[in-house]
């Protein structure tokens, strides 16, 4: 496809009555199959007409009830031969449907997409998977996302490496993260009742703040750093803090154990809850005065931070991965904007610091944390948001078209 600019005084082109089809692995409810049903809904409203293929899942009912298309494709494979027949597919699907643009969320569909795009004039999106490659193998394959006309990554975290083994141009590349429920994780849509159930079932004295960890009990997510983090702040003379730990414990048993040992060591074993699996996240964070995330390693998706935020709690985290990004703290951006705090992994001393000085703002001081720290999220992790991102991305290679 040329990639010049029309002819001089003509409109650019836009969505409405362009086509566009993303490419999922299955419309499963998984994170890629969800965003791409948000931007389809969004597509609609704006005049486009939206498809998606991949494998069969629940999310199929949704897509058509809302007026998009399904087609059945197998594109989550390495296999040859089923990646060879999928371009074959939608060679035929494009010129068929007369598809403007073809966004591809995974690595044997862009390889399909772009064998498609090598025959037929489309222009190719693809999404850059949340964790860069490591191995050989699957950078071969993720090779295939570098290829689009234009390239989403969910984070900058993501970004950066594929962009320098690649040598993927910086205009190519737009940032959008993954979006989260910002309906659902809303402190208004929390009644108190479900608070209360949480705060009796996890034993919370009246007079205590909660500290809540959220997420499986698992070396990479560095629980085991919270009670020397609560030793420090009992010594700092913060003794009405309760540390809930609230995710699956018993696939590391071992570990979830060490947490509660290293606990009752430092004399803080009062100070915990191990509550296992929380089926209502958002009064979880509704019950909690703030949100620790003491990951050591770089979490897939990392979206309790925005669902912390976007329920209006302070985060401490710590900076590996993406999640740093996902928290506006200085020297980035100024004191008066702070939503949170990043520290560095694995310092339960500079961790408790955080904690204190989250737990020390006085009540005009944390309303206005509280408030932006929501905003922050409506902005950078609604829906909507993500799909008005997507929907620049697109119409900025509709606009470019002869």
């Amino acid at each position: 496809m040329s990639n010049g600019y029309g002819e001089a005084g003509a409109a650019p082109r836009t969505l409405a009555g362009a086509t566009i089809l993303q490419i999922v692995p299955a419309l499963r409810e998984e994170p890629v199959a969800r965003t791409a049903l948000n931007v389809a809904h969004a597509l609609q409203q704006w005049g486009a007409r939206a498809l998606i293929a991949g494998e069969n899942g629940p999310l199929v009912e949704e897509l058509q009830a809302a007026g998009g298309d399904w087609i059945p494709l197998v594109n989550d494979t390495v296999n040859p031969l089923r990646i060879r027949s999928g371009a074959r597919l939608l060679e035929d699907l494009i010129n068929r449907e007369r598809i403007d643009i073809v966004h591809a969320h995974s690595a044997g569909g862009a390889l399909s997409a772009h064998m498609a795009a090598s025959q037929i004039a489309v222009w190719l999106v693809t999404t850059l998977p949340d964790v860069p490659p490591t191995s050989r193998l699957a950078a071969f394959w993720a090779g295939a996302l570098a290829r689009g006309d234009r390239i989403i990554a969910p984070s900058s975290y993501a970004a950066i490496p594929m962009m320098e083994r690649f040598d993927i141009a910086r205009e190519r590349v737009t940032v959008i993260p993954r979006g989260i429920d910002t309906a659902v994780f809303d402190a208004k849509a929390v009644d108190s009742e479900r608070i209360a159930k949480l705060c009796q079932a996890w034993r919370i004295p009246d007079d205590a703040r909660i500290v809540l960890a959220p997420g499986r009990v698992a070396p990479w997510n560095g629980q085991l750093i919270l009670p020397d983090a609560a030793r420090a702040l009992s010594d700092g003379g913060m003794r009405d803090v309760v540390f809930v730990v609230a995710g699956e414990h018993r696939t590391h048993g071992k570990y979830g154990r060490a947490v509660l040992k290293q606990a009752q060591a430092q004399g803080v074993h009062g100070m915990f809850r191990m509550v296992g699996h929380c089926p209502d996240m958002p009064a979880a964070f509704a019950a909690a005065d703030v949100v620790a995330v003491p990951a050591t390693e770089a979490p897939v998706l990392g979206r309790v931070v925005a669902e912390a935020q976007a329920m209006g709690r302070p985060v401490i985290t710590t900076d590996v991965g993406n999640l740093s990004e996902h928290v506006v703290t200085p020297p980035d951006m100024p004191e008066d904007v702070r939503t949170g705090w990043v520290v560095r992994r694995g310092d339960p001393i500079e961790f408790a610091r955080a904690l204190g000085a989250a737990l020390s703002l006085d009540g005009n001081a944390y309303r206005a944390m509280s408030a932006r720290a929501r905003q922050f999220a409506e902005y950078m992790f609604s829906p909507q948001s993500v799909a008005v991102a997507t929907r620049a991305v697109y119409t900025s290679l509709l606009a470019r078209e002869p």
